[in-house]
């Protein structure tokens, strides 16, 4: 059964072919600004060696850390991969608090299964498993967008109870609850 876990270097082999499948998809130009996108151009010619690996799964745990190292305007955020053993899926940032660029476009939370993973629920599953984490960050309602074309997302994150607030810039904006609401006497 998948799980989330914290980036680990166990899931190497996986994670590469992951990879390989976003770039066959495209993923990784210049115009690709995503998680993934960046991760492509500045890691995919050196993943292949072991010891480059480790430290990009360090550089990824790190991230979470309030002083931790991150690109000039980026904020704190809890990085966590979605497994099936050592089987990479996907993955999922939470981003500990809203800079104005997150607050119009990218949100608390973003994800990105791999193409062979599409479709058999992991993207629901994953952020709902993500919500406890991110009420523990203090965060009662996270803000995720998705492009307007994306209808996929859109349903995974209204599955997950989002509300939709607005669209702007082609994103569509929502406000999703990090806890259950209590039950009522």
């Amino acid at each position: 059964m998948p799980q989330l876990v914290a980036p680990d270097a166990r899931v190497h082999t996986s994670f590469l072919a992951a990879m390989a499948e976003f770039t066959a998809e495209g993923r990784g130009g210049a115009r690709d600004d995503s998680m993934v996108g960046r991760d492509l151009r500045t890691w995919s010619d050196r993943w292949q060696d072991p010891a480059v690996f480790a430290e990009y799964v360090a550089g990824q745990r790190a991230a979470a850390e309030p002083d931790g190292p991150r690109p000039h305007g980026f904020v704190p955020c809890t990085n966590l991969w979605w497994t099936e053993g050592d089987v990479y899926l996907a993955r999922i940032a939470v981003r500990h608090r809203l800079n104005d660029f997150l607050r119009e476009y990218g949100g608390h939370i973003g994800y990105d299964v791999r193409p062979s993973a599409r479709r058999r629920g992991h993207a629901t599953a994953m952020l709902r498993a993500a919500l406890p984490a991110t009420a523990a960050l203090g965060i009662d309602q996270a803000l995720i967008t998705c492009d307007t074309t994306n209808t996929a997302s859109r349903k995974v994150i209204e599955a997950c109870g989002g509300v939709f607030e607005d669209e702007r810039g082609g994103k569509l904006r929502y406000w999703v609850p990090t806890a259950p609401a209590p039950s009522r006497p």
